[in-house]
């Protein structure tokens, strides 16, 4: 499978494997350097990925939010073709599972049960779409984890 290697996409990887590879400072610099360079017109794709880990870089719970909602945002905005001009064969429906678990994740920090538990629904509805690798099994078992955090707080 051929990623495409434009320097927006070049520069976001290499952030993001900072940020994986347990250098949050340095992700977070590097993830916000690029925003600073498509901010003002951000490609959907590229503004969705890029906003799901710079979420991740977050110390604030409300920044992290936030930073999920855009990726969520740039998401609905997000076309099957957009996501394949990145890579070829990516859809959003195999991304939407990630940004919706990752928000019920930021609710349920935040002690809205209610809106955690309305994303985990979303992230089940949409879970279909993966397959059963170990990208498909991460985000299943991230699901699982939220359904057992919520039904230990009775939501």
């Amino acid at each position: 499978m051929r990623v495409t290697t434009d320097p927006i996409t070049a520069e976001m990887t290499a952030a993001i494997k900072l940020l994986r590879g347990g250098d949050r400072p340095g992700g977070r610099r590097a993830l916000e350097a690029v925003w600073a360079q498509v901010a003002h017109d951000p490609d959907p794709f590229q503004e969705c990925v890029l906003s799901h880990h710079m979420a991740d870089a977050q110390d604030d719970l409300a920044d992290e939010l936030a930073w999920d909602i855009r990726s969520l945002d740039a998401a609905r905005r997000c076309t099957d073709a957009d996501a394949a001009r990145h890579q070829p064969g990516l859809t959003m429906g195999l991304f939407l599972p990630s940004v919706y678990v990752n928000l019920a994740e930021d609710y349920f920090k935040l002690g809205d049960t209610a809106r955690s538990r309305e994303h985990l629904d979303l992230a089940r509805g949409v879970v279909g779409n993966l397959p059963d690798d170990a990208y498909g099994q991460l985000i299943r078992g991230g699901i699982a984890r939220m359904a057992k955090h919520l039904d230990a707080a009775g939501a």
